[in-house]
């Protein structure tokens, strides 16, 4: 049980919590603060990620020249995506960002581009050069109770929590001055927003720029982790989970997608270790026709939507939402 408490607390503050985090942050400024229904979360994390591990496996560039180009292409695709379909109503524009998601997910795995985008293998060879970043307090790594932690994977993780740091107070600066009111104001009440001479495409815009290039860097951190750059990680389930660690946390509040990613990914972390434990043939063990060791790491899906239904049902809002400002209709 120790070995398993240990992995689920490792799995709170890991790779994929950061990742998801940071996503989770990116998608709470535009469906938490905006309003906005934006599924293609996924394409800016792909964007993100590719956009490191392209120039550092073809081109040779360092880490730390990547951010501009995460930047910048993050940016772009925001303005691609926002200029033909922030006048579209919520429901269209769901559709409309899940669907430009996975045509990015397709470019990137088509055979024609493979000794670019690596196609469906994805681009593994990418992080030698990251390893000599590594900062001197981090030779030896860390250990959290019984899991030990790689240098490499200590470095990506203190850089992924510093950025998630840096867009947390980036977000609750931003959100307390006037743009923030205004974009609070819209999603509200989007015409009345207007009426008072607020150019509401305008204010849409910025903050599918923010919260996308916000979203990207997690996709930077997650193919970091990973050593690799696949299509496979950023498919539609990616833009899912991110909503339902935004909906855990809390919707529109600043620590909601940090707290959701910890405990969501604890809970599946934990879940997947207790399983394992219970299906491999040694102390007590669950009857096959019920789980065994080739399915159990379905049942943990299952685990967290049944948690995630009985959340929406009884608390709307979320662990640290607040009910007046922001709800699901659950009718």
């Amino acid at each position: 049980m120790s070995q398993t408490i240990s992995n689920a607390l490792f799995g709170a503050i890991g790779i994929s919590a950061i990742a998801y985090c940071l996503a989770a942050i990116g998608l709470n400024v535009h469906f938490g603060y905006t309003g906005l229904l934006n599924f293609g979360q996924a394409g800016f994390a792909l964007v993100g990620g590719y956009a490191v591990a392209m120039p550092i496996s073809n081109w040779g560039w360092s880490l730390w020249a990547t951010i501009p180009v995460v930047i910048v292409s993050s940016a772009v695709f925001a303005l691609l995506l926002g200029i033909p379909t922030l006048r579209l109503r919520s429901d269209y524009l769901a559709i409309v960002t899940i669907a430009a998601a996975e045509i990015l997910r397709l470019l990137v795995s088509t055979p024609k581009w493979v000794n670019v985008t690596g196609s469906t293998d994805g681009i593994n060879s990418f992080t030698n050069d990251i390893q000599n970043t590594i900062p001197g307090f981090l030779d030896e790594g860390f250990s959290l109770w019984k899991v030990q932690v790689s240098p490499y994977i200590a470095w990506v993780m203190v850089l992924g929590w510093l950025l998630v740091g840096l867009f947390s107070v980036l977000v609750w600066s931003l959100m307390r001055s006037p743009w923030g009111r205004v974009l609070r104001s819209i999603r509200e009440d989007e015409d009345a927003a207007r009426s008072l001479g607020k150019n509401v495409f305008a204010y849409k815009m910025t903050s599918l720029v923010l919260g996308g290039v916000i979203g990207a860097f997690g996709g930077a951190i997650l193919v970091i982790g990973q050593r690799s750059a696949a299509p496979t990680s950023f498919q539609t389930q990616f833009t899912f989970l991110t909503y339902a660690i935004v909906v855990l946390g809390g919707i529109g509040r600043v620590k909601g997608p940090i707290i959701g990613a910890m405990i969501f990914w604890f809970i599946i972390s934990f879940s997947d270790s207790l399983l394992a434990d219970w299906t491999d043939g040694s102390g007590f063990n669950l009857p096959s026709w019920i789980m065994d060791s080739s399915n159990f790491s379905f049942f943990r899906w299952i685990i967290v939507g049944g948690g995630l239904a009985l959340l929406v049902i009884f608390r709307p809002q979320g662990i640290f939402g607040d009910r007046k400002e922001q709800s699901f209709d659950v009718r």
